[in-house]
């Protein structure tokens, strides 16, 4: 009996919540900490750049329109489906950095666990940053978050899965749609992701991801007049500035790459980065020289 020839994986775009190959036909070599050929990644051409916004506009509508509520289930959802494909990810994430098999699932569950503490903050970031503001006048103000729009995200090149979590994750649960970018060198988990949120409730379109090189698919989404906003967590000092010059010509918002422990705890800067914030004045008019007003 001769002996069974595994099956490789394919690994594609998600572009719109379909898996194409990329227009260009070209694919990349990924390989393990130690040389070792892992898998052929599309690489992505700045078509499929624009062709990920285009997905992102068209799904900003409905996912923005969503309750708070209901994005927060869509998210613990995503963890659900990650749960149960865990042992999948501790290999790639293992294969992708290099570590033992059990640093591998410590970070896979700390993910995992991440994602569901970003599926909680949907429907209370409002309450923290929004409220009622005190003014001189016969006036209700009341100022409440909205999501920015389409934002292009610099995937971590190092933290191939916490890192691309903890700056995707905030992005969606505030409202906004995303094109990521994912690492350059271990893009396998980014893609294998695109798996979990095909087969959960995310529209399609919320999230794209593409893999290939990062300054040739930066530049176009850093440029493009549609995109709103950009997170350069991923890109190097010289790529970082070239792109903060590309953004400012819509006066995108720009979130600079930081030096991040992505295994703490984080903050809610990620998720205010890409909000903006509406006012809103009523009057509440006056009775009489008393001051009562109603």
């Amino acid at each position: 009996m001769s002996d069974r020839l595994s099956v490789f994986k394919t690994y594609k775009l998600y572009v719109g919540g379909k898996f194409p190959r990329s227009e260009s036909g070209r694919v990349y070599e990924v390989t393990d900490a130690k040389g070792n050929w892992l898998a052929n990644a599309p690489q992505s051409s700045r078509k499929d750049a624009r062709d990920a916004v285009v997905a992102a506009r068209k799904a900003f509508g409905g996912w923005s329109g969503a309750t708070a509520y209901n994005r927060g289930q869509v998210l613990y959802r995503v963890a659900e489906m990650l749960e149960g494909r865990r042992d999948q990810f501790v290999r790639e994430v293992a294969d992708a950095e290099g570590l033992s098999k059990s640093k591998a699932a410590a970070v896979v569950d700390a993910t995992i666990d991440r994602w569901v503490w970003y599926a909680g903050w949907t429907d209370k970031i409002a309450q923290v940053i929004g409220g009622a503001n005190p003014v001189a006048g016969p006036f209700f103000n009341l100022s409440s978050p909205e999501p920015t729009g389409v934002v292009a995200v610099v995937a971590p090149q190092e933290s191939s899965f916490l890192g691309l979590v903890s700056v995707l994750a905030p992005v969606i649960a505030t409202g906004n749609t995303a094109v990521v970018i994912a690492s350059e060198k271990s893009p396998l988990p980014a893609l294998s992701l695109a798996e979990v949120l095909a087969t959960s409730d995310v529209p399609g379109g919320v999230v794209n991801i593409l893999s290939g090189r990062t300054a040739e698919l930066a530049a176009p989404l850093a440029a493009h007049q549609d995109v709103n906003a950009i997170d350069l967590a991923g890109a190097d000092e010289e790529l970082a500035k070239e792109l903060e010059i590309a953004a400012a010509d819509n006066l995108k918002r720009v979130l600079r790459p930081q030096p991040v422990d992505y295994s703490e705890t984080p903050g809610t800067d990620r998720l205010t980065a890409f909000l903006e914030t509406k006012t809103v004045w009523h009057p509440t008019g006056s009775l009489g020289a008393s001051g009562s007003s109603y």
